[in-house]
């Protein structure tokens, strides 16, 4: 009997003892399930970064995932441009014969134009203008400034060491006189500068192609015979003159 009554004061108790057990199961069940955490990013390797250490990149493109590494190669120069040519000259024209003791360095002006029917081969026709004075052969009183201008035309031969970079030499055979008023230079000894007379020139110059491959600048210069500018009197006299000029080209 007391073996039955034992069972029964238990399976009286068991409900209120599990009740807790039950409870927090019953909790545990209704809590939200934990989100799972985001996996830590591997620091990059030192082939990733371009060599450079993670501390010494920046932060924000560590955060972006943006690669910091060196930037690209410049991409290769383009070319330069073949095809019609205008070329303009700023520089100065001197004296080798009689006329420098006549006539200041004149300041000269040149434009050309030409085409290239090679890489290496362009024709041209050009003019140009040069203005000086009497200065150095009379006095102050008596100085006259005039012009001087010609045309010409001729071949250049170029080549280019570098894909920047041109030499080039070329020869021309023009016409060239004094614009002066009859008879003004003539009783100082060049009567034959004030009509037009036979000039043959050559000159040698460097160019430096740009960025923007239809533009180069450069330097020329050479040596002439301008047959009028001979004086006509006294011991034999050879006409030479000398030019040098900053050049600006722009092919079409």
């Amino acid at each position: 009997m007391r073996f039955v009554a034992a069972i029964a004061a238990l399976m009286l108790a068991s409900p209120c003892a599990l009740w807790p057990s039950v409870a927090f199961a019953q909790e545990d069940d209704d809590a939200p399930a934990e989100a799972p955490k985001a996996p830590t990013p591997a620091a990059p390797s030192p082939a990733a970064t371009g060599g450079v250490s993670v501390s010494a990149q920046r932060p924000d493109a560590l955060a972006l995932g943006i690669d910091s590494g060196p930037p690209p190669e410049a991409p290769p120069a383009r070319p330069w441009s073949k095809g019609l040519v205008v070329e303009g000259s700023l520089g100065a024209l001197g004296y080798l014969g009689a006329f420098r003791r006549l006539a200041s360095t004149a300041f000269m002006q040149r434009v050309q134009v030409g085409y290239e029917l090679f890489g290496w081969l362009m024709v041209f026709g050009g003019g140009e203008l040069a203005l000086t004075d009497t200065s150095v052969g009379q006095d102050t009183s008596k100085t006259r400034a005039f012009p001087l201008w010609g045309f010409d035309g001729g071949a250049r031969l170029t080549v280019r060491p570098t894909a920047r970079v041109g030499l080039f030499a070329q020869g021309s055979v023009g016409l060239m006189k004094a614009d002066v008023p009859a008879n003004a230079l003539g009783v100082l000894g060049f009567p034959d500068t004030e009509s037009l007379a036979p000039s043959f020139g050559g000159r040698l110059g460097v160019e430096w192609y740009q960025v923007d491959r239809h533009m180069a600048f450069g330097l020329a210069g050479g040596p002439r015979l301008a047959t009028g500018f001979e004086r006509n009197y006294g011991k034999g006299d050879t006409p030479l003159m000398v030019d040098g000029a900053l050049t600006l080209r722009y092919t079409f």
